[in-house]
C-alpha cells in the first residue's frame, strides 16, 4: 500500500513539474508577444517621469498633432493614440518606441528622425495619454485654476474637492486618478456628458448618470423643489435640493414628480471662462488625485510596459 502511495506521489510530482514548465513557457511566450522585454536602461529615466512627459508634449505638439490630433485623439491622417476604450496594435514601451523611431512600414507613419532620448520621451508621453490625467496633467497655473474652481467657475457649489464643497455632483478629489484629460475637458464643454467607465472609456451619446438624475418634486400644497435624485422606491423618494438640503418624501405627499432629461452640469465653460482661465482650471483638475508610493515607483522607476 505504501509503495503504491509513493509511486502515485512521484507521478503527481512529475505531472506538476510538466504543468509548471508548460505554464512558464506559455507565460514567456505571451510576454514576448506583448513586447514585454525589459526596458533598456536609457528608457527608465523617461517612462513615468513628469518632466520628460512635459518636454515630450512640446515635441508632440510640433511634430505629431497634424496627423494624430491634439492629445492623440486622432485626425484625418493618423489614428488616435489615446482614444478611450480603443485596443492598440502597439502597447508596450518598446513597440511604441520602435514606431516613433523607425516608423511603420506600409503606413503613412514615417521614421521620427529624432535622437533616441526624444523618441523615449514621446513614448513616455503616449503611455501617459493612455493613462489618466494624473499621468499627463495639463499645463497651466494650478494655483489660479484652484481659484477659478472655487470662484468664477463655481465648481465647488456642486462638487467636493479635498473635503470641502457641495454634494450635488460627484466628489472630484481623485478625478485625475479616474479620468483622462480629454474626458475632464469634455465634461466641461459637452452637454449631458458623463463617463461610463473608470479610466475614461465612454460612449459618445448616453443619458445622464442615474446617480445624479435631475428631479422636480411638487408637494400637495404646491411647493416645488428641484434637485438631484438620491434614492426612490414604490413608497418614498429622497433628493438633494439645489441648496444642498436632503428631503425625504412619501409619494402620497407629492402631487407630481418630474424627471428632467438634462443634467445640472453646465457645458458652457469655454464661454464663461477665458482661454487662459480654462487652461488653468484644467491644470488644477488634472492634478486632483494622488500617486501612491507603489505607483510612484512604477511611474518613475521605468516599469512601464
Amino acid at each position: 500500500m505504501r509503495l503504491r502511495e509513493n509511486r502515485s506521489f512521484r507521478s503527481c510530482r512529475r505531472l506538476a513539474g510538466v504543468l509548471a514548465a508548460f505554464v512558464a513557457c506559455t507565460a514567456l511566450a505571451g510576454y514576448a508577444q506583448r513586447g514585454g522585454a525589459p526596458l533598456p536602461a536609457e528608457a527608465k529615466q523617461f517612462i513615468g517621469n513628469e518632466q520628460a512627459i512635459a518636454e515630450a508634449r512640446n515635441i508632440f505638439n510640433q511634430r505629431c498633432t497634424a496627423c494624430h490630433g491634439p492629445d492623440g485623439v486622432g485626425a484625418d491622417i493618423g489614428p488616435a493614440l489615446a482614444a478611450p476604450g480603443q485596443r492598440y496594435g502597439r502597447r508596450s514601451a518598446a513597440e511604441i518606441f520602435d514606431a516613433v523611431k523607425n516608423g511603420i512600414r506600409g503606413t503613412t507613419m514615417p521614421p521620427g528622425g529624432l535622437p533616441d532620448a526624444d523618441c523615449w520621451r514621446l513614448t513616455a508621453y503616449v503611455l501617459a495619454l493612455r493613462g489618466t490625467a494624473i499621468d499627463a496633467p495639463a499645463d497651466g497655473d494650478v494655483a489660479h485654476g484652484e481659484q477659478i474652481f472655487w470662484g468664477k467657475g463655481e465648481c465647488g457649489k456642486c462638487h467636493m474637492a479635498g473635503g470641502k464643497g457641495g454634494l450635488l455632483g460627484p466628489d472630484l478629489s481623485r478625478i485625475a486618478n479616474l479620468r483622462k484629460p480629454t474626458s475632464i475637458r469634455d465634461a466641461l464643454t459637452k452637454e449631458n456628458y458623463w463617463v461610463a467607465y473608470d479610466g475614461g472609456s465612454h460612449a459618445t451619446a448616453i443619458a445622464p448618470a442615474t446617480g445624479y438624475r435631475v428631479v422636480r418634486a411638487v408637494t400637495r400644497e404646491g411647493r416645488e423643489i428641484r434637485g438631484v435624485l438620491k434614492n426612490e422606491d414604490s413608497f418614498s423618494l429622497q433628493m438633494l435640493s439645489m441648496d444642498g438640503a436632503l428631503h425625504l418624501f412619501s409619494r402620497g405627499d407629492l402631487r407630481d414628480i418630474v424627471y428632467e432629461p438634462g443634467s445640472l452640469m453646465p457645458s458652457d465653460y469655454e464661454d464663461r471662462l477665458t482661454a487662459e482661465e480654462m487652461k488653468d482650471l484644467l491644470a488644477f483638475l488634472s492634478r486632483l488625485g494622488s500617486v501612491t508610493p507603489a505607483e510612484q515607483g512604477g511611474r518613475r522607476g521605468g516599469g512601464g510596459e
